[in-house]
């Protein structure tokens, strides 16, 4: 446990022994911003995934995932851990929502599983699990949360992958399809859309390193996958606007501000710079209408194999927002012993700072540099946060959670987000990552990014410290 976390405990048993939560946010933070600093139609939500908090992997109907798959390989996730059960919202949603709505938060982002859908990824209906979302969004709307769906977090039917997946061109009439009937099916009850999910995680992760499902290795591999990826983004974007409307489309990016390690040093910032244009700038560019951003990367040339005639315009699509994703931020030095990139991050862990329970730097002033760089784009119009969050090691104390630390990140980072909004940055909304504990992919149960807490054996929850910061926060 750190430091301040041990400190914070302490202090909350010595003080009466508090039991009632309310009574604790004195201790908590007092906060020195306020809901009403945003403005009064700035979106307050809470973000979550399909495949890392619904379990019943293979309830009603629901065909494997490749991350149901992958997660059952021996030595791939922490401790052998797999999202079979995760949090049991399939089962608990309305217990779960009903909890958002005691937090009094307004917006809930949640993806839906394709497999849940479509067992064979394409084809054949599984009515039980068109029914399950019908049911979660008719909850929400029962208790006046706004309804935000992604249409793929990552968890592709397995049947596709054993057709390619992401490799094979033909997955790109597949998603357009699967968007197809998720917004036909849907849309006249949601309006908030989001087409992919952090395409450069899962592209990357999963068909270049293969530290993510499906597993897949290989520079080829990631060049392919990323080209049928932003196709699909760009289709997809377009067929939610066809289906819904009065639709708010958006996709979402994972960014981490990107700096040179050491600043007096050229092949430092040159470094930097072409990590920036790899994880910040590969999928938003086209989409833009800017094409891949090849001449900060000339590796990227080789992804021109996989054009065919159109796909410029295929790739672009004038979407109503961008998602920004944010955690931190990396340090990049040159490195010659990386080709292509010639580049290499230095961890927080080497850099002697505090970090995360993941080893991430905390550093909030990143996400307004994130901000600024995104509106620069005249084609940005507006910008939401759509994931920022913590994984901190939480402790049970009393039968509460008392993460000041938690706190003290999340209103940090608001700080800068408040910062660029009043300097004219078209920021209007923030998702905090997540809503509860969860299955957090190859790292298994362990880190805690929720601001509820979930026991997974008895998968009971208790509303974090933290929890009741941001109900106070969104009504102040």
């Amino acid at each position: 446990m750190q430091r301040r976390n041990f400190l914070s405990c302490l202090l909350a048993t010595t003080a009466g022994l508090v039991t009632n939560p309310n009574q604790l946010i004195g201790l908590a933070a007092t906060s020195t911003l306020k809901g009403s600093d945003f403005g009064k139609n700035f979106v307050w939500g809470v973000a979550t995934a399909a495949y890392q908090i619904e379990g019943a992997a293979s309830a009603d109907g629901k065909g494997p995932s490749i991350w149901d798959e992958f997660t059952h390989r021996k030595g791939k996730v922490k401790n052998n851990e797999n999202g079979d059960k995760a949090c049991e919202f399939y089962y608990r949603y309305k217990e779960d929502l009903e909890l958002m709505r005691l937090l009094g938060i307004p917006a809930f982002r949640f993806s839906i599983a394709w497999s849940r859908l479509f067992p064979e990824g394409i084809g054949r209906i599984n009515p039980a699990g068109v029914d399950f979302y019908h049911r979660v969004i008719d909850t929400c709307l029962e208790k006046e949360i706004t309804p935000w769906i992604t249409l793929y977090h990552w968890d592709l039917p397995l049947a596709l992958e054993k057709k390619g997946g992401w490799l094979n061109r033909e997955i790109i009439h597949w998603f357009s399809e699967y968007c197809d009937f998720c917004t036909k099916t849907y849309g006249d009850k949601v309006k908030n859309w989001m087409v992919l999910n952090e395409p450069m995680a899962f592209v990357g992760v999963g068909y270049f390193l293969g530290y993510h499902a499906p597993g897949r290795k290989g520079i080829f591999s990631f060049l392919k996958a990323t080209h049928h990826a932003t196709l699909a983004q760009g289709i997809g974007g377009k067929v939610v606007k066809a289906n819904v409307s009065g639709a708010n489309v958006g996709t979402t990016f994972s960014c981490s501000h990107i700096a040179a390690y050491r600043n007096d040093k050229e092949k430092d910032q040159i470094a930097a710079m072409r990590a920036d244009a790899l994880f910040n700038r590969l999928f938003l560019e086209p989409a833009l209408g800017l094409g891949y951003p090849i001449e900060s990367l000339p590796f990227l040339k080789y992804i021109e194999r996989y054009f065919q005639p159109g796909d410029e315009e295929k790739m672009k699509f004038d979407f109503d927002f961008v998602g920004l994703q944010n955690y931190t931020r990396e340090l990049v030095k040159y490195s010659p012993f990386v080709p292509m990139l010639w580049a290499k991050i230095v961890p927080a862990s080497k850099r002697g700072i505090r970090t995360t329970e993941m080893g991430w730097e905390i550093y909030p002033e990143g996400i307004y540099c994130l901000l600024k760089k995104f509106a620069s784009y005249p084609q940005v119009k507006k910008i939401y946060i759509t994931e920022n969050g913590v994984a901190f090691p939480d402790t049970v104390l009393l039968g509460e959670v008392y993460d000041y630390d938690r706190i003290e990140f999340l209103e940090s980072y608001l700080k800068q987000v408040l910062r660029a909004k009043r300097e004219g940055v078209p920021v209007e909304g923030y998702f905090i990552w997540s809503f509860m504990d969860n299955f957090e992919w190859a790292e298994g149960y362990k880190p805690r990014f929720g601001i509820v807490y979930v026991d997974f054996e008895t998968q009971k929850r208790i509303i974090k410290q933290s929890g009741y910061w941001y109900r106070n926060l969104i009504h102040s």
